[in-house]
């Protein structure tokens, strides 16, 4: 609630009144700050955002609120993604230079840095959402559009939770190739997010088959603070417990890394004893634990799983040996390499490239004298010359052995371009938008991009379908990377098994030749709470220990050592604790529940009413309509009534093989009852009307006696069909145990469903006849004619054993029983009330149409 009211706000901050004549418009305006931020940006008839962590950190200005805030000064340049940034301007240059995907239109780009930070790249969203700056009438301005279509980015899940947020208010589609916390997967909350990297999802299914497939039972967790790491965090902690396994720890490496949070970390990791620690968290985070800590079996996360920033630094080397992640699929990208030595800041304007000089002032620790870096100030670094050749490092930047996020960037700019194609060879009367239009070829909305960005499907050119699920998901597809130093004192990432969510079992492969481990050992590190009993002895729990942890304790005299869990017997359930069996709770329909009171009282107040109409039937016994309508037969149907109405107190209560048996059968004999007596009033209808004719002498053939043989004929029938039914195979108690369920579900088996079947059946034939002789007697003359109501009796009747059928079948447990009560007291409230209501009416409030003159003329009107 509260972040719709705050979208509810921002969308009233965008959209500002405008009076135009007489007119109140509102017309979108998104204002930037009066300081711009530094964009990187080409021309291009489509031009395509991007949101990069170009520095890894933001040293916030003072603010003291007497002069402008200094603007935001970003620090620690980050090399891996400044390669990202120019991977997508070469896939850019890429497909503009072919000219087959796109032909005859350009893309260009206008990218910006987010500095890591949320704040950041929301500025940065806005600014590529700002209104166009030829725009000189707020009428001209139609939507937020902006002068992107679509962005690409960010990389973190932090920042792309609040850029996702923004942008999904105007249904910019946003791709990323970094983020992959799973909550990014919610449509509601992100519908225009669509990314190529993995949800977080699979990677903890991944890492969690990697601790079963190892049998590690005690695990550390430390995480990122930030969406990323405490959402896939969390996650895998989950999944573990439900493993069987135990979390040892379960840390946060605070984003402000000081130096007491950290080793108050460490202290915890070293005395939890686990000797596997995850640690899901972006490198930044990560370099921040490594310090000190040997003898650990490191599991990556993907963010860092291929970090150079951490694999390359030799202090590193002997902490890390050995760690183990998942790392997104490594491709090689002809030409990239190339491109990227390209930079020279001698040949190209500065002023166009604004993070070019940081780039080369930082990668040559020189100065070009225009930074204002207070960093530069105080290290005093020699000038650079402009002249610096590249080749001639051997950095982060310029290494391409391991393109794999730079890779979801290449893909992410071709599923764009992908999507660009699809709108353009769009045929008019066939396309996806109302009345099978197509897009205006001449101007690219968002909205409409983002469709066919959730339909695009295409191949790279590496071979890799690329498509987006109903989430906007690619497919989950790893590699498992292991550390592992080479002959030259190098760190190397060596694939040593994969996990491919495409497959059917979507299983972990792994070679267990090639896996090395901490400490150059190829044994499988052991991580669990309690060593192995040894034969003899027993597993004894720990208190205030998880379950992973125990005691090994020497078995007494006639006792063998119990090592696994033994299942309780289905009858029981173990305790909260899982300590002993303790019997399952029993399950019925009770009077002492919510819903078995609420039914009794439905049962009692319809054999109250039916009481009451006993009564007025008997203080006015000699009144024409009670004298009209045969007044034994009246009689006796509210007598049979009754009993409907009381026989459903008997399918509430424990069952018993008595009171199965008893519910069954009065339950089958009333309600033939019942019908047999509207069955005769309806004979009585038509055979009074047929025996007006003259020579007619059918009356004498249906007189009170024979009447009263017609309903104990139809009632010795179905009691004739009960008793069979209890002397063949008659209802009986039954107990459902399920075996992942703490409850017992006590219920009444029907014995025979034929003989179920046949009580049901007859009662369902005596209705069918009855319901067709009153609907052919419902339009004899009679300003009273009693057929109308009988039919909207049986009516009623019909439409709820027929409703309770396929309900009674598909409800579980308990809920059938109220299925059927329901279904006798409904059937039983529509006879009362169609039949009775009426004539209580008339006797009650209308006593003059009470007579006899009134009941023998014809009428003129529907009752």
């Amino acid at each position: 609630m509260r972040r719709k009211k705050y979208e509810q706000a921002f969308v009233r901050d965008i959209y500002a009144p405008v009076i135009s004549g007489s007119h109140l418009l509102y017309v979108c305006k998104i204002i930037p700050s009066s300081m711009s931020l530094p964009v990187l940006h080409k021309e291009g008839d489509i031009v395509l955002g991007g949101l990069f962590s170009l520095h890894d950190m933001v040293l916030e200005p003072s603010i003291s609120f007497q002069s402008a805030p200094m603007p935001t000064q970003c620090t620690r340049f980050n090399f891996r993604t400044f390669r990202w940034m120019q991977t997508m301007i070469f896939a850019i240059d890429e497909i503009n230079r072919h000219g087959t995907l796109l032909p005859n239109i350009t893309l260009g780009y206008k990218i910006y840095d987010s500095c890591s930070t949320p704040h950041q790249a929301l500025k940065a969203a806005m600014e590529l959402m700002g209104s166009k700056e030829d725009a000189r009438h707020p009428a001209e301005v139609k939507g937020c559009h902006g002068t992107v279509p679509v962005v690409i980015g960010d990389g973190g899940s932090t920042q792309s939770l609040v850029v996702a947020r923004f942008l999904g208010v105007f249904y910019v589609p946003q791709v990323s190739y970094f983020s992959s916390c799973a909550c990014l997967s919610d449509k509601k909350q992100f519908p225009g997010f669509l990314r190529t990297m993995p949800s977080d999802f699979f990677q903890v299914d991944a890492l969690v088959q990697l601790v079963k497939h190892f049998g590690w039972t005690w695990v550390g967790v430390v995480a990122g603070d930030d969406a990323y790491g405490r959402g896939g965090a969390n996650i895998f902690a989950e999944e573990v417990w439900k493993l069987g396994a135990c979390v040892a720890l379960h840390e946060v490496i605070p984003k402000i890394h000081t130096h007491d949070k950290i080793s108050n970390i460490i202290s915890i990791i070293r005395s939890s004893g686990a000797k596997v620690i995850l640690v899901f968290a972006v490198e930044q985070d990560a370099a921040a634990l490594f310090d000190g800590l040997t003898g650990i079996h490191w599991l990556a996360s993907e963010a860092w799983s291929t970090a150079a920033v951490l694999s390359t630094p030799k202090k590193y080397h002997q902490i890390l040996q050995g760690s183990m992640g998942f790392a997104i699929r490594r491709v090689e990208i002809p030409e990239l390499q190339d491109f990227l030595l390209q930079l020279d800041p001698s040949k190209s304007d500065s002023s166009k490239n604004p993070f070019l000089i940081p780039f080369w002032e930082e990668v040559f620790q020189c100065n070009f004298g225009v930074s204002n870096s207070q960093e530069n100030i105080t290290k005093r670094k020699p000038a650079c010359s402009g002249t610096e050749d590249l080749k001639s490092l051997t950095n982060i930047y310029s290494d391409v052995s391991q393109l794999r996020i730079s890779y979801n960037v290449y893909k992410a700019v071709y599923a764009i371009a992908n999507a660009l194609k699809a709108m353009r060879d769009c045929k008019e009367g066939n396309g996806p938008f109302d009345r099978n239009t197509c897009p205006d070829i001449d101007k690219t909305e968002s909205w409409q991009l983002l469709h066919y960005l959730k339909q695009t499907k295409y191949f790279t050119r590496f071979g890799d379908e690329i498509q987006f699920d109903r989430n906007g998901d690619p497919a989950a597809m790893y590699d498992l990377v292991n550390w592992q130093l080479n002959s030259n004192g190098e760190m190397d990432y060596v694939t040593i098994g994969k996990f491919d969510e495409t497959t059917v079992t979507g299983q972990l492969q792994i070679t267990h030749g090639n896996v090395v481990w901490n400490g150059n050992q190829t044994d499988v590190p052991l991580s669990v709470c309690s060593s192995i009993c040894p034969p003899g002895t027993r597993k004894a729990i720990k208190l205030n220990f998880p379950i992973c942890c125990h005691d090994c304790v020497v078995c007494t005299a006639g006792e063998i050592n119990a090592i696994e869990c033994v299942r309780c017997l289905p009858e029981f359930w173990s305790n909260d604790e899982r300590t002993e069996c303790i019997p399952k709770q029993e399950e019925f329909l009770s009077f002492s529940d919510t819903m078995g009171i609420i039914l009794t009282t439905i049962s009692l107040f319809g054999s109250f009413c039916t009481c009451i109409v006993v009564f007025i039937f008997s203080r006015n016994r000699n009144t024409p309509i009670v004298k009209a309508n045969n007044s034994d037969l009246s009689f006796l149907l509210l007598l049979s009534l009754t009993l409907c109405f009381l026989c459903s107190l008997t399918f509430i209560g424990k069952p018993t093989q008595w009171s199965c048996m008893l519910r069954h059968t009065a339950f089958g004999i009333t309600f033939v009852l019942c019908i047999s007596c509207i069955l005769g009033k309806t004979i009585v209808v038509l055979i009074a009307f047929r025996a007006t004719l003259p020579g007619s002498n059918m009356i004498k053939w249906f007189g009170p006696a024979k009447q009263k043989a017609i309903i104990a004929s139809c009632t010795l029938t179905q009691v004739i069909i009960c008793t069979v039914w209890l002397v063949v195979a008659p209802p009986s108690p039954r107990r459902l145990m399920p075996r992942e369920s703490a409850i017992v579900i006590l219920l009444c088996e029907e014995g025979s469903a034929v003989g179920f079947g046949l009580v049901l059946g007859y009662i369902g034939l005596l209705a069918c006849i009855c319901l067709l002789l009153a609907f052919l007697a419902r339009k004899l003359p009679g300003n009273f004619n009693e057929a109308r109501l009988i039919t909207f009796s049986m009516l009623i009747f019909c439409a709820v054993w027929v409703a309770f059928v396929p309900a009674y079948i598909s409800s579980p447990g308990k809920y059938a029983t109220v299925t059927e009560v329901f279904a006798i007291l409904a059937s039983s409230y529509g006879l009362l009330g169609c039949i009775f209501a009426p004539k209580c009416y008339i006797i009650l409030l209308r006593p003059e149409k009470n007579t006899k003159k009134y009941l023998m003329s014809k009428a003129s009107d529907k009752f």
